[in-house]
C-alpha cells in the first residue's frame, strides 16, 4: 500500500504546485503583481506547505522508511491548515468578488487539495501517534500570520481577505480572528486526536 500512498501524495503535490504557478502567471499577465501580496494569502501558503509535506512523505513512503516524529507533526499542521482553508473558503468566501480567476486552479487549491489531505489523514494509517498537548505547535504559524496581516492592514492597507479589512472596524476584525483561531484549534485538536486511529495500514 505504501506505493499507492506515495504516488497519490506526490501527484496531488505536483498538481497543487502547478495550480499555484498557473495562478501566479495568470495574475502577473493581467496586472503588476506584488509577490508579498500573492504569497501573503493563507490559501497559497497552506497549499505550498501541504504540497511540500505530501511530496516529502510520499518519497519517504516510497523509500520504505518510517516518517520521523517531527515530520509527522509537520504533516499534522499542514493537514490542519489546508482543511481550514477548505472550510473557510466554502463557507465564507465562495462566490465573493476577487480571489483566483482560474476556475480549475481555484478548485484545486480550495476543494481538491483540502479534501485529499483530509482523506489522507483520515484513512492512510502510516503516521505516528501524536499527543494532543502538541496543539500549541500547530497554532504558532496561524497566530503569526494573523498578526502580520493585521499590521499590514493598519499600515499599508493590504489584507488578503475582506473580513480582515480594518475598514470594517477592529471589533469585526477581532471577532473573525478569534473565530479563525478557534476553528484552527478545533481542527488541529481533531487531527492530533485522530492520529491514534488506523484505518488502512501501510
Amino acid at each position: 500500500m505504501r506505493y499507492l500512498f506515495g504516488v497519490l501524495r506526490i501527484t496531488v503535490a505536483v498538481v497543487s504546485v502547478v495550480a499555484i504557478v498557473a495562478t501566479f502567471l495568470d495574475t502577473a499577465a493581467r496586472a503588476t503583481i506584488n509577490p508579498f501580496n500573492f504569497f501573503g494569502f493563507f490559501t497559497v501558503q497552506s497549499n505550498i506547505f501541504a504540497a511540500v509535506m505530501l511530496l516529502i512523505i510520499g518519497l519517504v513512503g516510497l523509500a520504505g522508511r518510517r516518517r520521523s516524529p517531527g515530520l509527522n507533526l509537520a504533516f499534522a499542521a499542514a493537514t490542519t491548515y489546508i482543511v481550514v482553508v477548505g472550510i473557510v473558503y466554502n463557507t465564507l468566501l465562495a462566490g465573493l468578488a476577487g480571489g483566483i480567476d482560474l476556475a480549475w486552479a481555484n478548485t484545486v487549491l480550495h476543494v481538491i487539495a483540502p479534501l485529499y489531505v483530509a482523506v489522507d489523514w483520515l484513512l492512510f494509517g502510516d503516521r505516528r501517534r501524536l499527543a494532543v498537548k502538541r496543539l500549541w505547535v500547530i497554532l504558532v504559524y496561524p497566530v503569526v500570520w494573523l498578526v502580520v496581516v493585521i499590521v499590514r492592514g493598519a499600515t499599508d492597507g493590504w489584507v488578503p481577505y475582506p473580513f480582515l479589512d480594518p475598514a470594517n472596524g477592529y471589533g469585526s476584525v477581532a471577532v473573525y480572528c478569534v473565530a479563525i483561531a478557534i476553528a484552527i484549534a478545533a481542527v488541529g485538536w481533531l487531527v492530533l486526536w485522530y492520529s491514534r486511529v488506523r484505518v488502512i495500514k501501510a
